[in-house]
């Protein structure tokens, strides 16, 4: 199976909507390993792990399909995998 790791940055209104919660469901739905924090200057960090395909339907979902979100950027750089074994929410 094809893995990758991606450091992910969404960036608009994403800290107080219940994000990190959204990820973290999603992530869980589809496998994908990893974590998300806020960030000081109002963006959410991420990793996600897994199949490419998998991987790139949860930064999808978040982009597009968050009820209360609006994200207007997204940088994504991949990286290879560490081996992430859960997915979990940094506070």
């Amino acid at each position: 199976m094809n893995e990758v790791r991606a450091h992910v940055f969404f960036r608009g209104r994403v800290q107080g909507v219940f994000f990190r919660a959204f990820t973290k469901e999603n992530a869980e739905k589809l496998g994908v390993k990893g974590w998300v924090r806020n960030l000081p200057d109002g963006r959410v960090e991420a990793v996600f792990e897994g199949p490419r395909e998998k991987v790139e339907e949860l930064i999808y979902r978040c982009r597009y399909r968050h009820p209360y979100a609006r994200v207007d950027d997204v940088e994504i750089s991949y990286e290879e995998p560490k081996g992430e074994s859960t997915f979990r929410v940094i506070y």
